[in-house]
């Protein structure tokens, strides 16, 4: 009952959403059935729960608690959340390995350069170490920003473009603006999980378009649409996360040509672009902006401790935005965050530093699926770049009770579920090549994929 509970407050499950079946909720939770039926029941008769006949119990509304995002005492009713991942990841110490993780490793980072621009900016002007940054952002970095759209194709003016506190940011000012609470929003299935997090967080119901190898599934994608009448859809277009897949030419044709009879905004965050070694399809590039809002960041490329995104839109767009970001920031990044970003984009070293690590990055993705592949676990597809691997276990195994025996041996992973909204990955894991250089990592899940003892501490 407190899992059900803490799941509502979470907004993990919201009003006219089906509970997950008995059996299912009983594997979760490592219960018997009978007693998660009592819970239910316990449930229904307070009203919080309502059962349909033949379809299963649904969350009623009544009472709905405040919303709530706080961790739970029940370690097996978050391992699958959409948080878990990232707040064990973000608190962990130093010597924890991290393969579930969503970044580079410390040392394959630029910090010469970093090291340098902060040098260089910290001998102008003072207003760049003391005031606020302007609504918009630095004209310097939208404008190296536009000309970097223009080599894909994409030309549109520096106006169009809005700097934002981070990648995260961006997508939470579209949501702001465009969306309203029990509004509908699609994403991939499996997606970003912090897409889920963010979204639950805005009340906002969340319905999930299964992935292919090429992108969405189009045919459901369209019943869907038609169906749900979503305000939004969010993406990867490039080097998808979890699965690392690209979006295709045919699947962005369709895909745009259902939108554009819909009314409703896709939200493409292209994060991953720079780490792409031949160019892919853009859905912003093919729309010109009439439907797509392209976002992303430098957090994965140059650093997560100077962090700054970027919103791409249409100008009525952009100028909502902005009144939302004056609002819940006083305005874009500051200015030392946007001339370091901006010396380092200038610089020759950025070029280089790319070359390096999608040099490097080639060789784990080989090597780590070698290892992988020896442990009867294989990847989904071979990715064109980047650093993930979404990866299929062998038969019967559940990447949830993996990641929660794997804390024991102070290794974090990033079980399949937490990525999917239909709860359907368990048997899926999605690997960072780059934080797996450690055999501790392979020695660990050989011993429990050979039936060691689960445990949930770390």
């Amino acid at each position: 009952m407190d899992a059900i509970r803490q799941r509502i407050a979470t907004r993990a499950l919201v009003p006219g959403d089906r509970l997950p079946s008995i059996r299912q909720f009983a594997r979760t939770l490592q219960a018997s059935p009978s007693t998660v039926v009592q819970a239910y029941d316990r449930l229904a008769a307070e009203g919080v729960i309502s059962p349909r006949q033949g379809s299963g119990f649904y969350v009623t509304g009544r009472a709905l608690p405040p919303l709530s995002l706080a961790d739970t005492t029940t370690p097996a009713a978050r391992a699958v959340d959409p948080f878990w991942v990232s707040r064990q990841s973000l608190d962990s110490d130093p010597t924890v390995l991290k393969p579930g993780c969503g970044w580079l490793p410390t040392e394959w980072m630029p910090h010469e350069a970093l090291r340098k621009a902060l040098r260089a900016v910290a001998r102008r002007d003072d207003t760049i170490l003391s005031e606020y940054g302007g609504t918009r952002g630095a004209l310097r970095l939208r404008r190296l920003l536009t000309a970097q759209f223009a080599t894909e194709g994409l030309d549109i003016s520096p106006d169009q473009v809005l700097l934002t506190g981070s990648g995260t940011q961006a997508v939470d000012l579209i949501c702001r603006l465009l969306v309203r609470r029990g509004d509908t929003v699609l994403v991939d299935d499996p997606c970003y999980f912090n897409f889920q997090a963010l979204l639950r967080a805005h009340e906002i119901r969340i319905v999930g378009v299964p992935y292919t190898t090429t992108g969405p599934d189009t045919e459901a994608f369209e019943r869907i649409v038609l169906k749900e009448k979503p305000r939004l859809y969010i993406t990867n277009s490039v080097l998808h996360n979890p699965t690392g897949a690209t979006l295709s030419p045919q699947t962005a044709f369709r895909l745009l040509s259902i939108v554009a009879t819909s009314g409703m905004q896709v939200v493409e965050d292209d994060i991953f672009t720079d780490f792409e070694t031949v160019p892919s399809a853009r859905l912003a590039v093919m729309d010109g902006l009439e439907h797509v809002i392209r976002v992303g960041s430098f957090s994965k490329t140059l650093s997560a401790s100077v962090r700054c995104g970027y919103i791409a839109a249409p100008k009525e767009l952009i100028d909502g935005l902005i009144d939302l970001q004056v609002a819940t920031s006083f305005g874009g990044p500051g200015p030392i965050t946007t001339e370091v970003i901006a010396d380092v984009l200038e610089g020759g070293s950025y070029r280089k530093h790319m070359h390096e690590i999608m040099r490097r990055l080639e060789k784990s993705r080989k090597t780590v699926a070698h290892k992988l592949k020896t442990l009867e676990i294989v990847p989904w597809i071979v990715p064109k770049g980047g650093f993930y691997l979404w990866c299929r276990l062998p038969d019967g195994q559940d990447s949830t009770k993996i990641a929660l025996s794997s804390l024991t041996d102070k290794i974090i992973h990033a079980p399949g579920n937490a990525f999917s909204v239909s709860q359907s990955a368990s048997s899926f894991m999605r690997f960072n090549v780059t934080q797996c250089e450690n055999e501790k990592i392979f020695h660990s899940l050989e011993q429990i994929l050979a039936g060691r003892p689960q445990t949930n501490s770390l």
